[in-house]
């Protein structure tokens, strides 16, 4: 050989079969696919179907439990508003207590469309752990959720 160090293929094969965050990825890609699919009738991905969801508050919420709830930094944060933004779907105002602070809300229009939105999800999540094994889906959440 060339004195480069070597991994075997061997070990390429334990990490396919065992990585947790492979596995995650793949699992979080696939469903991803699903949702999006589901949600595309309506005019959302899920991504910004998870990012409407976390807006649906009783009070306008700032960017910070928003990115915290979405495990996302503020730069992601404000690049995802953007096109729900641009569509009317959501409002950034100023923070009345802290005029540096901005608040995210929805708009009407983006609670309508939110509101058409659950019963599609409803159904695509009814599917998705219909086809798991019992206890499967809380047992999965609860395990997901350990770790963060």
């Amino acid at each position: 050989m060339d004195g480069k160090p070597i991994v075997p293929f061997a070990t390429t094969l334990h990490v396919r079969d065992h990585c947790l965050c492979l596995h995650v990825q793949r699992a979080a890609r696939t469903l991803a696919r699903r949702f999006d699919e589901a949600l595309r009738p309506v005019g959302l991905t899920n991504g910004q179907f998870s990012l409407m969801m976390a807006l649906n508050r009783p009070v306008p919420a700032s960017f910070g439990p928003v990115a915290e709830l979405l495990a996302i930094d503020r730069t992601t944060l404000t690049a995802a508003l953007k096109p729900l933004r641009r569509r009317g779907l959501v409002d950034i105002v100023v923070d009345p207590a802290d005029r540096r602070g901005r608040l995210l809300t929805l708009t009407p229009d983006g609670l309508a469309l939110l509101a058409s939105a659950v019963p599609v999800w409803q159904r695509t999540h009814e599917i998705i752990e219909a086809a798991m094994p019992d206890a499967a889906p809380g047992m999965l959440r609860d395990a997901l959720r350990s770790l963060g």
